[in-house]
């Protein structure tokens, strides 16, 4: 067996030892959460358990009234998370092409990446409208600004000396732009993708908290409302499977691609 392949061979024994781990810790935490609410160490109406909180799932998913739900929250997540990802790349590129334009724009930047989007979410739902309109815009407040900035700072990154040499063969800054900053940095942009998955769900739950009637967000603040527990626990199960199924989602496609380079 040559070093390469027993290279890899050991990177996939670590994968799997680290997965195992995850797994075991998820496990651990389930168990101990059921212990302590069965044997009263914690209170079961302020924090449920995970066998009521996994009935009560089931006793949905055979309604299919959880469908409803995670169809309209991961719609809205969709729409939020491409619109968001997509302009805030292209306004980083602009900014990258003008640096007259960039100095101007760089504090103003950094002012609005510091409000406090949620608290203003309500604001922002007034201006674009009640329903999925309203909720999408808050959503992509949360993401677009440190997509921006992100993705400027990864363009102002890629090492000057191979942009000189490319400029030394007369290459434009379109040229420059597909030739070397977009792929040097394909990565880093896949990263910011995930970022912004976590955002925009944040996003989305505060504007169905706010005026949906439908959402994941929406079965959170009723469970709340009506002190039901094990449904706010549900939703918040849910919402936390369906963030890493797209997490999951992104990393097999940048794997994808990492392996077609």
């Amino acid at each position: 067996m040559n070093s390469s392949k027993i290279y890899q061979k050991k990177l996939q024994k670590e994968k799997a030892i680290i997965i195992a781990i995850q797994i075991s810790i998820v496990i651990v935490f389930l168990g101990l959460w059921e212990m302590f609410a069965k044997l009263n160490i914690i209170d079961d109406f302020l924090f449920s358990c995970p066998s009521e909180i996994f009935k009560l799932l089931i006793a949905n998913i055979k309604s299919n009234e959880i469908f409803i739900h995670i169809r309209y929250s991961l719609l809205e997540t969709l729409i939020a998370l491409f619109i968001g990802t997509f302009l805030g790349i292209v306004m980083a590129i602009l900014l990258w092409f003008s640096e007259k334009a960039c100095r101007i724009m760089e504090p103003f930047l950094v002012v609005l990446n510091a409000l406090p989007k949620t608290a203003l979410a309500p604001i922002l739902i007034v201006w674009a409208g009640t329903g999925m309109k309203g909720i999408v815009v808050v959503a992509i407040s949360l993401s677009l600004v440190m997509t921006i900035i992100s993705a400027l700072n990864f363009f102002r990154s890629v090492d000057q000396e191979k942009i000189k040499m490319l400029k030394t063969f007369n290459a434009n800054k379109f040229q420059i732009l597909f030739k070397l900053i977009l792929p040097a940095n394909f990565v880093n942009l896949i990263s910011i993708i995930k970022i912004n998955i976590g955002l925009t769900w944040v996003g989305v739950i505060v504007g169905e908290f706010l005026v949906s009637r439908f959402g994941i967000g929406y079965i959170v603040v009723y469970g709340g409302q009506v002190f039901q527990m094990d449904l706010v626990m549900m939703g918040v199960a849910v919402l936390a499977i369906l963030a890493f199924a797209m997490y999951l989602i992104i990393s097999l496609i940048e794997k994808y691609f990492k392996n077609k380079r």
